[in-house]
């Protein structure tokens, strides 16, 4: 079979590579991700996927073993002969991975349906040169890892990880083919891949912010939320403010991706609700070219204020209108209508004018 570190490939030195890529990817990781599902006896999956850092780059067709391309710079720079030679060897080792977990399922105690997790990648350290690893999951708990070239259980898993590594350091060509892939081949693929995406990486897209309110936290008190999105790259601060002093309340969220590349953030702060004078968010990013974004809450107004303030004028005005209209055709409707003046002389108008005459 072949093994893909007995290609030699041109690629830019390591620090040099990190280096062009600033804080955003300081240690850039490159991830494999097959994930095996038992559902019972007879039905099982495989899944697969690879990442860059939280960036998919690759998704994997399971029944034909193709790797499916998801950026116009995905190949990196390896050819497409070598990728090919990849592809059978990942989808040989996806299905001899089911078929061990199935055929050892009573001995290692596995209980229908579960799942099993293989993590395979390498990490590009500045100052350090490049590091491989190898990790396999089950049911999203740590089951063992690949340390040089030898399988080794984690102590939380007990005498399953034990029995599942002593099977496992048996293969040993498989071993030294994960060691050579992940720690020889995929340093010189991530390389190649930041280069061929430098200009995806690196680009600058300025934040879009808005404040908002969150859940109350209780009588009396507010909840402010600064939310930064689509911004690229990853790096960003943001913080709330009280004029130039940072508020030690601020709380900040996780940075998640968008199917974009790009990220979001909020940051919250809890108050009374008396004391929002002279509170802002204040945000920093490389592609503000220096100028801080600031939204101040002052000028921030719910929606269902601004549309109150809006429409209750309208209401009031649209009513006042339409009783207008109704005076201007039936007057006697609006306006008080005063006696007629009549002749003394009339009887209908003596009645009226003297009852006691009647």
């Amino acid at each position: 079979m072949f093994l893909p570190h007995s290609l030699s490939f041109q690629c830019l030195p390591l620090s040099q590579v990190i280096r062009s890529f600033g804080t955003d990817f300081q240690e850039p990781i490159f991830r494999v991700i097959l994930t095996s599902s038992f559902y019972n006896r007879w039905w099982t999956q495989n899944q697969g996927s690879a990442w860059l850092d939280k960036l998919q780059t690759h998704g994997w067709n399971s029944k034909t073993g193709a790797f499916i391309y998801l950026r116009p710079w995905s190949r990196g720079n390896f050819s497409k002969e070598t990728f090919m030679d990849l592809e059978k060897l990942f989808h040989s080792y996806s299905i001899g991975f089911l078929q061990v977990f199935q055929d050892h399922v009573s001995q290692w105690r596995l209980e229908y349906p579960f799942q099993v997790q293989l993590v395979g990648g390498c990490e590009l350290r500045s100052g350090e040169g490049s590091a491989g690893f190898v990790e396999i999951a089950y049911q999203g708990s740590d089951l063992m890892s690949l340390q040089n070239m030898s399988w080794f259980p984690s102590p939380k898993e007990g005498s399953r990880a034990q029995q599942v590594c002593k099977l496992f350091n048996r293969f040993h060509v498989t071993r030294e083919t994960l060691h050579t892939v992940f720690s020889d081949t995929c340093p010189l693929f991530l390389s190649g891949l930041l280069d061929a995406g430098k200009a995806y990486l690196q680009r600058q897209v300025r934040p879009e912010a808005w404040l908002s309110h969150g859940p109350s936290p209780g009588p009396g008190r507010l909840l402010l939320v600064c939310h930064v999105s689509g911004f690229h790259p990853k790096p960003v601060w943001v913080m709330w403010m009280r004029g130039e002093q940072e508020q030690p309340g601020s709380q900040r969220g996780d940075i998640l991706p968008h199917a974009d590349g790009t990220w979001y953030l909020q940051t919250s702060l809890e108050v009374e609700a008396r004391e929002t004078a002279g509170l802002s968010c204040r945000v920093r990013h490389s592609s503000l070219g220096g100028q801080d974004m600031v939204l101040y809450w002052e000028q921030h107004r719910p929606l269902v204020l601004v549309f109150l303030e809006v429409m209750v004028p309208l209401v009031f005005l649209a009513g006042l209108a339409f009783w207008l209209w109704k005076c201007w055709k039936s007057p006697w409707r609006c306006c008080p209508v005063l006696p007629l003046e009549r002749d003394p002389g009339s009887p209908s108008s003596s009645a009226r004018l003297d009852p006691a005459q009647s």
